[in-house]
């Protein structure tokens, strides 16, 4: 990619601002008095106006609006901060505060992902491998401010967990003004039809692009089941929470790895097939943290299923991208994002319904096999590489 540095400090900023939020809603929602049992609807309020909207978002950022979607949703963000941090009195409030963060979320990541298809065109592994890198950086670093903020206490100072979220997105906001990229991709409109034409692609691009979108969903989904379920297994177990920590930290840790290498990876075995093997790779090892063992172990296995998963959503970026007729990659990149939205949605809540009955261990086996019949479906679906 040309010129990537403030491109890259963007997808920082965006994702640490998001997963400071979000646990951060959850806590003022416990402070409030909200059943607990309630909690869960603030993360569905961030994803249900990206559902609603995403294609659109898509289209839009196609016709040539790559900036204003980014300064948009980066403004969003910034505002939605002042408001919960101010006015957030109730679990109503604190919806609606978090369905706009979710829609700035949205519109700023369309963007970013629209930057890296058109700045690194011709390295597509390499671009939204170091892009996917950065914005587990972001990732990672979020739980840490929670705990400089929180120290021993049950629960964290919301107010200054808000305003520093505040501060981190006017700084995003700023960052969007030196993206030189953005304005060149606003001169280069793409296809200005309907959104029923943009999605009008020969069979066999639509069953790449459905394999590529299903692959992303149960990836995306078996990180967060793992990162609720993990410390659910660990108390059945009576491992110790910090140790729990570590496990977590290490399958972070393997996921940014992968995605450093994803080049070379992808450049010696070949991206459809590396998609499918990694997912094969993913399904076993989550499936066998469900069999007793040494903690050891789960932290190879753990380091396995990290590196593997990592692999999952920037390949899948790469394929959509490769995949998509001109003009409409942003429009298919959103799509792939409510797949997304519907997998971390839909897949949590089936399968928290059958935990009393299988166990916790029996959710990870649910998930590894799971895996593995996506990693079969998509590799009948995508296309070989060429």
């Amino acid at each position: 990619m040309k010129s990537p540095a403030a491109l890259l400090c963007h997808a920082f900023l965006l994702q640490l601002a998001a997963y400071i939020v979000r646990p951060t809603s959850a806590y003022r929602a416990i402070e409030l008095g909200v059943d607990p049992e309630l909690v869960g609807l603030i993360a569905a309020s961030f994803a249900l106006i990206p559902l609603v909207v995403a294609v659109s978002v898509g289209r839009w950022n196609d016709r040539g609006h790559v900036l204003p979607s980014l300064l948009i949703g980066g403004a969003l963000m910034t505002g939605a901060g002042l408001g919960i941090h101010l006015w957030s009195g109730s679990l109503a409030s604190l919806l609606i505060w978090n369905a706009v963060v979710g829609l700035g979320h949205l519109l700023a990541i369309v963007g970013q992902q629209t930057l890296v298809a058109e700045l690194g065109r011709e390295r597509l592994d390499s671009a939204f491998g170091t892009y996917t890198f950065v914005g587990s950086l972001g990732q990672a670093a979020a739980p840490l401010v929670l705990s400089v903020v929180g120290g021993s206490a049950v629960l964290p100072d919301t107010g200054l967990l808000f305003v520093i979220y505040t501060v981190t997105c006017a700084v995003l906001l700023a960052v969007t003004g030196l993206l030189p990229s953005a304005r060149k991709a606003d001169r280069r409109p793409g296809d200005g039809g309907t959104l029923r034409s943009a999605l009008r692609v020969p069979r066999a691009t639509r069953r790449t692009m459905t394999g590529a979108m299903l692959l992303s969903m149960l990836v995306l989904a078996a990180v967060d089941l793992i990162q609720v379920y993990l410390p659910a297994l660990g108390v059945e177990r009576e491992i110790p929470s910090a140790t729990i920590g570590v496990l977590l930290a290490v399958r972070a840790a393997a996921t940014m790895a992968s995605r450093l290498g994803l080049a070379r990876l992808t450049a010696r075995v070949g991206r459809n097939r590396l998609a499918h093997l990694s997912t094969i790779a993913a399904g076993l090892a989550v499936a066998a943290l469900a069999l007793p063992g040494p903690v050891a172990v789960a932290g190879i296995l753990l380091a396995v299923a990290g590196f593997a998963l990592g692999i999952g959503q920037p390949l899948s970026m790469t394929i959509v991208t490769a995949a998509a007729p001109a003009g409409t990659t942003s429009t298919w990149l959103a799509l792939r994002l409510s797949g997304n939205r519907v997998g971390q949605s839909v897949i949590p809540a089936v399968l928290s319904a059958f935990t009393a009955s299988i166990g916790t261990s029996g959710i990870f086996v649910i998930t590894g096999i799971g895996l593995l019949g996506t990693a079969a479906t998509a590799r009948i679906l995508i296309a070989d590489d060429p």
